[in-house]
């Protein structure tokens, strides 16, 4: 009986020290995971700036493009132009009903 107490307490002892091993291990893992998480999360916001910065000039090239004559671009200039004196005439629109 005494023998099978000893057994089961070393047992647990054995068991404790894995389970604490373990724990240890996946902290220090938990800890890796963060600090590359917040890396890739760093790469991915300045990526997503570096798209916008591209598609922004994608479409001020299309723009020029269109000014300078490229007749692939004629219907976005015209569509551009449109947008312009739309807001132009909602400019001026707002002018005339604030009384100036």
């Amino acid at each position: 009986m005494l023998q099978d107490l000893e057994n089961n307490f070393s047992e647990l002892e054995r068991k404790i020290l894995t389970l604490q091993k373990n724990y240890k291990n996946l902290t220090e893992n938990l800890s890796e995971l963060s600090i590359e998480h917040e890396d890739l999360k760093k790469k991915y916001d300045e990526e997503r700036r570096k798209n916008q910065v591209l598609a922004e000039e994608q479409k001020n090239i299309k723009l020029y493009s269109a000014i300078s004559g490229n007749p692939e671009h004629n219907r976005l200039m015209k569509n551009h132009i449109n947008r312009l004196v739309k807001e132009i005439d909602f400019c001026i629109a707002q002018l005339q009903n604030s009384g100036l």
